[in-house]
């Protein structure tokens, strides 16, 4: 039993020939549409084959230079703006970069923390986060949700992650983790994992190279329940070590200064340490920490102070007194009592405080009051000898003062209330006359930033 031939064997195309090439060979053929394809279109199909001729003999006769051949795939560059390394895989659609809500260098401000019911604690300016609604926001939001798993599971590929995403990381974790930012989850994040001897032995591998680029460090709602200054001031900046005096020895061994350790962030700029309004906190937010602290960021230019209770260094004791063994007389035993600013006009506890942070923050530009109206007057008021926050000097760096209330006011609101509310926003607007009068133009213009009244531009 016979077959035809057209049932085994797909024809791949119907070439038309006219009577003059029906004496002619395939070879002959293929050579005449090689040199239309030369003389039509200019450029060979990728994958044709060219005959190669030496240059001598294509001048003698008048052969065309063969086209080089089209790239198979666009080249794509290796590094990004300012060297960033991109990453892996090909470029984006161009349909995805054209809408903004897409795009990933979009300004996002978190307004109001989820749970947080009309409290609004605002992100640090300058802060790119994903944009709404897109697929790295959603994965960084699942990420969140799931990081107890996560946290143990991608343990050896946390600190590999590009910068920009690590950072991101940090703030949704503070957003959306129902326990906020812990040590253990900044260690996993910020540190090579301890059984990779890889990590320990390469020094472009250490943490202070690694982290040089991360300048945000978002932890909003985070001190105070799952994170302590402390343990945020040694992990950030380990202790140096008790082996040399090495401040009176200039001639300390190579070995002894290659073990200083250097600070986990060395290019650390913004840092949010704002509190949750909705939650008491679990661990006491100590001022005295926080001046410590402060002793370490002088290069911060950002910091956000939210919701931070009034600058004291005896909250538990505004209401003791003790017997002077002297005189008898019954004394306050804290620097505030009940009555020192309803009745006394008192913020000499406040202002001295102020001062010695500002002499820590001597760098800073941006700073956030956001629910701080309890102790506003404490940003003009003068102490026991005249001293006041200085505006001019250390702190005369400062632009911008966010001191809104923090908190949206109700319709249905109490009058005492009402007048709390706008209480804090007169207070905030003499604040900034205050500064702008003692700086009297010649300093930097200093713009607060606060809520405005009803029909007010």
């Amino acid at each position: 039993m016979s077959f035809p031939l057209s049932h085994l064997v797909r024809p791949a195309a119907v070439v038309w020939c006219d009577d003059t090439s029906q004496g002619r060979g395939v070879n002959e053929l293929l050579a005449d549409l090689r040199r239309t394809g030369l003389s039509a279109g200019g450029h060979h199909p990728p994958d044709a084959v060219r005959p190669t001729v030496p240059p001598a003999i294509r001048q003698i006769l008048q052969i065309p230079e063969t086209p080089p051949p089209r790239p198979r795939r666009p080249v794509r560059p290796v590094a990004g703006p300012g060297g960033a390394r991109l990453p892996a895989g090909p470029a984006p659609p161009r349909s995805w970069l054209s809408r903004p809500e897409r795009a990933g260098h979009a300004l996002q401000r978190m307004a109001i923390r989820p749970g947080a019911e009309g409290f609004a604690i605002h992100s640090l300016p300058g802060q790119r986060l994903p944009g709404r609604g897109s697929l790295m926001d959603m994965v960084l939001r699942r990420f969140a949700l799931d990081w107890e798993w996560q946290r143990v599971y991608n343990q050896y590929h946390l600190y590999e992650l590009q910068t920009h995403l690590r950072v991101a990381l940090v703030a949704y974790l503070a957003g959306y983790s129902p326990d906020g930012v812990s040590v253990r989850d900044l260690q996993a994040i910020l540190l090579p994992p301890p059984d990779v001897p890889e990590y320990q032995a390469d020094p472009d591998l250490a943490p202070s190279v690694m982290n040089e680029d991360f300048r945000y460090l978002d932890l909003s709602g985070s001190v105070g329940r799952s994170l302590k200054l402390r343990e945020l001031s040694d992990l950030l900046f380990p202790p140096q070590p008790e082996t040399a005096d090495l401040q009176d020895s200039w001639d300390a061994p190579e070995e002894v200064v290659a073990d200083i350790p250097r600070p986990l962030l060395p290019s650390l700029t913004h840092l949010s340490l704002a509190l949750d309004p909705t939650s008491p906190p679990t661990h006491p937010v100590s001022w005295r920490h926080l001046l410590s602290f402060a002793t370490h960021l002088s290069g911060l230019t950002h910091l956000s102070l939210a919701f931070w209770p009034e600058p004291t260094l005896t909250p538990n004791a505004r209401l003791a007194t003790v017997v002077s063994p002297l005189t008898g007389r019954t004394l306050q035993y804290g620097g505030t009592g009940p009555y020192s600013h309803s009745l006394d006009d008192d913020w000499a506890e406040q202002v001295l405080l102020l001062r010695r942070l500002s002499r820590s923050l001597y760098g800073l530009e941006h700073l956030d009051l956001t629910g701080c109206g309890a102790w506003f007057p404490a940003l003009w008021a003068a102490a026991g000898e005249g001293d006041t926050v200085d505006w001019v000097g250390v702190w005369g760096k400062v632009t911008t003062l966010v001191m809104e209330p923090g908190y949206k006011l109700a319709e249905d609101a109490e009058v005492e209330e009402t007048a709390r509310y706008w209480e804090f926003v007169d207070w905030a607007k003499r604040v900034e006359r205050h500064v702008r009068g003692r700086r009297a133009g010649k300093g930097r213009f200093v713009t607060v930033e606060t809520s405005k009244r009803p029909g007010e531009l």
